[in-house]
């Protein structure tokens, strides 16, 4: 089977059309965050960072969802050792001219890795796109051994309410698909897939406005959230 029809099987993985699976919509992909939302991903590695640095076993680390590598290209930065994975094609044809670490081709919800390959694994603006999120995390507890760490897109945000108006005039297609979290929901889903196991988790908010006098804080609202969930049951 050859590169192209690879990605026709794809298409509509999860029984839907995806963004990340239209060489329109990739191929641009870079260029978002080198134009507007180059200070939105200032303050987001810095909540991501200081959420998973409080670990401090962590030192390899999958990102699953990694796209083009954007920000599986940065972990090295804090001293973390990084692998990216993808579900699109299209997406790592762009991140292996950019990134020198490892990428895999791979679904989120069956991670071709043996038990505890990683430290931890990590969704940067990935997870909302999953429908069964429930079986992700716990493929990802599998996989990572001492936590999680996401970065999401804020359902307590009047950006949502932006996104979705532009969608009904067939504009911005690249949420419709998602399903934006809170803090709280996301924690909910994490001690469903989590039974059984111990756990702390801690989570900080930005995507605040510029003119606001602080970019983070433990308040639920803000257009970004990153969360850590750290495994205490293993050392």
């Amino acid at each position: 089977m050859d590169i192209q029809q690879f990605t026709n099987n794809l298409t509509n993985w999860q029984g839907r059309q995806e963004w990340f699976f239209n060489r329109e919509h990739t191929d641009t992909y870079e260029q978002w965050y080198e134009g507007r939302y180059k200070r939105a991903e200032v303050w987001q590695k810095k909540v991501i960072g200081g959420l998973i640095k409080k670990d401090t076993r962590v030192k390899t680390l999958l990102e699953f969802g990694c796209g083009t590598t954007r920000f599986t290209r940065w972990w090295h930065n804090i001293g973390i050792d990084a692998t990216g994975g993808d579900i699109s094609p299209f997406m790592l044809g762009q991140g292996v001219h950019l990134f020198d670490g490892n990428l895999v081709l791979a679904d989120s919800h069956h991670m071709p890795f043996k038990d505890h390959t990683f430290d931890a694994l990590a969704f940067i603006t990935t997870f909302e796109y999953y429908k069964d999120p429930v079986k992700v995390i716990r493929e990802a507890a599998r996989v990572g051994r001492y936590g999680i760490v996401f970065g999401m897109m804020n359902r307590n945000s009047p950006k949502v309410v932006r996104r979705r108006v532009q969608q009904l005039f067939g504009k911005n297609p690249f949420y419709v698909t998602a399903t934006f979290y809170t803090p709280a929901a996301l924690t909910a889903i994490i001690h469903e897939a989590l039974k059984g196991r111990e756990y702390s988790i801690e989570w900080t908010c930005t995507g605040l406005p510029k003119w606001f006098p602080v970019q983070k804080w433990g308040v639920p609202y803000g257009d970004f959230f990153g969360l850590h969930v750290q495994f205490n049951d293993i050392r």
